[in-house]
């Protein structure tokens, strides 16, 4: 926070109508919490278990009733496609540069066969 604060107070703000709202907006977009899935995801099972009201939750993590609501619902779809086997797995950095590799590999054997075959083309041509 206190970044965010000694860089508003670097850049000069010049006395405009609604210079005061946009430092305000600044300030708040700069210091804003952000969440890790882990927390969301805590603070959503939290909310599952009704050991407290969701309210109070909220309340309890500085965060509003409506974001708690957009979290669970993610979490709900998530769950969903998860159940119906619609996963989709991301590829690791060293499969894609093996299948690049691969890629260009079979590119050249392509290429090579392709002349090979104008090349038998040509003999054949220049033979009858």
């Amino acid at each position: 926070m206190e970044n965010a604060t000694q860089e508003l107070e670097r850049e000069e703000v010049t006395a405009t109508p609604g210079s005061t709202a946009r430092l305000i907006r600044e300030v708040k977009t700069r210091t804003r919490k952000r969440f890790s899935s882990e927390e969301k995801i805590r603070i959503v099972l939290e909310g599952f278990r009704k050991e407290i009201p969701v309210s109070e939750l909220c309340r309890k993590e500085n965060i509003s009733s409506c974001l708690y609501y957009s979290w669970l619902k993610d979490f709900m779809e998530a769950g969903k496609a998860r159940l119906k086997g619609d996963t989709v797995r991301n590829a690791t950095k060293s499969e894609v540069r093996e299948l690049h590799e691969e890629n260009d590999r079979l590119k050249m054997a392509l290429a090579e066969r392709v002349l090979e075959a104008e090349l038998l083309k040509k003999s054949l041509r220049g033979s009858l």
